[in-house]
């Protein structure tokens, strides 16, 4: 379930989520670690509450399920935007920072440096925008 996996996700997991920051990331682990608050939640299940994702908002299943994306620069056939919905179609994750567990880093026209850079430390593979269109089945 969602809810269990976010109990126990280290606030390192939980800074790969799209929205949320370092210091976001903290607070939410820290609520998780507190007893008082796991009480909480078993209690609010005892009653009847079920942590539940609709259908609406599950993750898209496809060849891309699993591997996370970064985009960065301005791509010359798509927006990142349209970009970022071709991938997410196809099951991928695309998400606003690198980490060591992004899968790989889609580089267009004037790419953020600090991208760059934690790609480079990190060892994420490098995209082209032609990579890309590979990727996405369209050359």
């Amino acid at each position: 379930m969602i809810l269990d996996a976010l109990m126990n996700a280290a606030q390192e997991e939980l800074v790969e989520c799209e929205g949320i920051g370092p210091e976001r990331a903290e607070a939410i682990a820290e609520w998780f670690r507190d007893d008082a608050n796991r009480e909480l939640i078993a209690e609010l299940r005892s009653l009847g509450l079920r942590f539940v994702t609709g259908e609406e908002e599950r993750p898209v299943e496809g060849p891309l399920t699993g591997k996370t994306y970064v985009i960065t620069g301005t791509l010359a056939n798509f927006t990142r935007d349209e970009a970022a919905a071709l991938l997410e179609v196809q099951g991928a994750k695309v998400v606003n920072s690198v980490t060591s567990r992004t899968t790989g880093l889609v580089v267009g026209e004037e790419p953020g440096k600090s991208k760059l850079l934690k790609a480079e430390k990190s060892k994420v593979p490098q995209l082209t925008e032609t990579d890309l269109l590979r990727l996405l089945g369209r050359s």
